[in-house]
This record gives structure tokens, sequence and C-alpha cells, in this order.
């Protein structure tokens, strides 16, 4: 891998971080708590950009590459895990795909309003109740022509930012007879008729984030809604679920940082046969161990940043930066437990909600099982 961070993203990291730490860390343990979205702190990063990060700057995004929206969601999943999901989801996946495929007219058209979060953020609808990883044979959502419009009916699940959305892009079935080939995605705004938003899943972590099902009740949307052409639509899931998977590992790098900067702090405090516990071999391991993931899993999540911002092949780098980053950020947690002991298991600490948080990074985007599959049908492409 060839690249440095360059002194603006470097820059933008320092940023990033200071936002993060005054306005997003301290509503942490409340947000996850009473399972609440932060807000007030997700109105003010419309300033700072985090709400637009690979939104182009004509149309009122902050325009940074790969490298630097990994670097803004590492800092804000150092901060929380559940506000950092919102933010992800809102970049990676709701803005993505208009960014990515929607020609000028409908970026110009959507973009500059989700940049700013005003009326909402955006949604990705993929999942159905039915299945998840299996996108190509679970999606029973349809699209149906009805004159020059759309008709959408169907259902979603576990979707992120579905009640606080302006749009929810939407993948559903157009030709059942097309195979993988019969798929369109479509820019359904959340108030459009028959769209109905479900009670928000009680969740074991990340629940300062809010998911949701929901359901389309024949909801006709205009033909300029889809993006790319119809047939398109699975081609184009799986090209935003690659750039989201660079997300996820950056984020769980983040939490795996704040746990172990936590337990570190807890083990040169904590003594115990007459010295702090920081200067016992076995608990000395634990932290060398987490010390060397975590820097393992940032140079894997920025090398496939990097490489996307190069506009070069990712999707096994991207598979590989989330598959060992997601499972490292739950060892460290777990290990951070460990070192606190029965503090580790209290409320009262924050480490507990950390590993709860990343015990979903293992399993959204693509699962680990997935990720695996993915990583080896594409060892034989690049021998």
């Amino acid at each position: 891998m060839d690249f440095q961070l360059s002194e603006e993203n470097s820059l933008w990291r320092s940023t990033v971080h200071e936002f993060a730490a005054k306005e997003v860390r301290p509503g942490a343990a409340e947000g996850d708590r009473e399972a609440s979205l932060n807000a007030e702190a997700i109105r003010k990063m419309a300033a700072v950009g985090l709400l637009g990060l690979n939104i182009p700057e004509a149309l009122g995004g902050a325009g940074v590459d790969a490298v630097g929206a990994a670097l803004a969601i590492e800092e804000l999943g150092w901060a929380d895990g559940g506000t950092a999901l919102t933010v992800a989801a809102h970049n990676g996946l709701g803005c993505a795909p208009i960014g990515l495929f929607g020609d000028p007219a409908q970026q110009k058209r959507w973009l500059p309003s989700l940049a700013t979060g005003a009326s909402g953020l955006a949604a990705l609808a993929l999942t159905e109740s039915g299945g998840g990883s299996d996108l190509a044979g679970s999606v029973q959502t349809r699209a149906e022509r009805s004159g020059s419009d759309w008709l959408i009916s169907g259902t979603k699940a576990w979707i992120t930012n579905a009640g606080i959305s302006e749009v929810i892009v939407t993948l559903a079935r157009t030709d059942p007879q097309a195979g993988k080939h019969g798929f369109g995605m479509f820019v359904v705004p959340r108030a459009a008729a028959g769209v109905t938003i479900l009670p928000p899943e009680h969740k074991m972590g990340v629940r300062a984030s809010p998911t949701h099902g929901l359901t389309y009740d024949k909801v006709r949307i205009p033909a300029d809604h889809l993006l790319g052409e119809p047939g398109e639509g699975l081609i184009q899931a799986l090209q935003v679920l690659d750039g989201g998977r660079i997300s996820i590992g950056a984020l769980s790098v983040g939490l795996a940082r704040a746990a172990l900067e936590e337990s570190l702090r807890y083990a040169q405090e904590r003594p115990a046969f007459g010295v702090p516990i920081a200067q016992h071999q076995g608990i000395q391991f634990m932290m060398a161990d987490a010390a060397t993931e975590i820097d393992a899993a940032r140079w894997l999540v920025l090398h496939a940043a990097w490489l996307k911002a190069k506009g070069l092949p990712f999707t096994r780098e991207a598979a590989q930066a989330k598959l060992f980053a997601s499972e490292a950020a739950e060892r460290v947690c777990r290990n951070a437990i460990q070192i606190l002991g029965s503090s580790g298991y209290s409320a009262e600490f924050p480490v507990e909600r950390m590993y709860r948080d990343a015990r979903l990074m293992t399993i959204g985007e693509g699962t680990s099982e997935i990720l695996r599959m993915v990583i080896a049908r594409r060892l034989g492409e690049d021998q």
C-alpha cells in the first residue's frame, strides 16, 4: 500500500475528533440507556460536513474522499457506536446510491438537502424478514409499472434511519423472471402515501441508532425516482455494500480504540497484590494484543478506503477490513470487560456498552461467514 494521510485528511481527523469528544461522547450513555437519538449532535454535524461526507462541495457536502470518510466514522465510533452507525448508514448506504448511480438531476434534487439533514437523513432498505444475506433470493418487495410511474409493495426489516429519513433508497424486484437482473433501486420519500414506519426495534446494542421495519402499500413513485435502469438494482446494492463495509470496519476500530483506552486507564489505577494491575503480565498481554489488532484493523480499513478513493477494485479488501476489524473489536471489548472485572459488567462503566455495540458489527452489512465466502471466491482472481 503506497499512501500516507494527506495534510488535509490529518486536519480533518483532528476536527472530527474534537467534535465527537465535545458533542457526541458526553451523550453516549444516555442515548444507550434511553434508546434515543442524539438529535442535537446530528443537527450540529451538518456544519462540520459529517452529513455529506462524500457529497461534492458543489452540492453542499464535505467532498472528502473514502479515506477521509473512514477516518470520520472511526472518530464517531470512538465517541459512540450508535451515533456513528446512524451517520455511517446515512452517508454510506443512503446517500451513496444517489451519488453513485443518480443522474445529475437526481443528485441535485436530493443530495443538497441530505447534506444538511434539515428534512431528515437517508436510509437504505434492502433486508426483509424472510432473509438477509441472500438478497437475490429473499427480496420479495415488488415494483410494478403503472403508466409512467412505479407502484412499490412489500415489507423491509431492520432498516437503520428509516424513522428519521427524508428518503429511503429501496431495493425492489422489477421483473421476477429476470433473476439477478430483475431489480431496481428507487428513491422513496418517507412521506410518500403508503409508506408505514413500524415501531422501533428493541436492540442489544447501538441503541442510540433507530432501527425500524417498514411497509409499502402500492406506493406510487415517479419514473425519475429510479436510479439507473430497471434490472441494475442488485448490482448497485452490492456495490454500495462494499463501501458500507469500509464504514463498519472503521466504526469497529473506533469502538475497539475506546475500549482499550478505558481498560488502560482502569488498569493503571486499580491495585492488586500491591501494584496497579497494569503491571501484571496477564493484563499486559491482553492490552498488547488489543493495541496490535487495532493498528492492524485500521490499516486494513485505510487500505480498502485508499483503493476506493483511487477508483481501484476493493471488494475483497473491504470484506477483509470489515471481517478483521469487527471480530477484533469484539475481542478487544470483551477483554476490556475482563480487565475491569465486575466493574466492566456494570452499566456504570462504558465498556459493557461498547461490547454490546461491537457485537452487531460482525452481523450487519455482511456477516463474518458471508465475508469469508466473498474473500475466498476472489482469491483466485488475484493470482
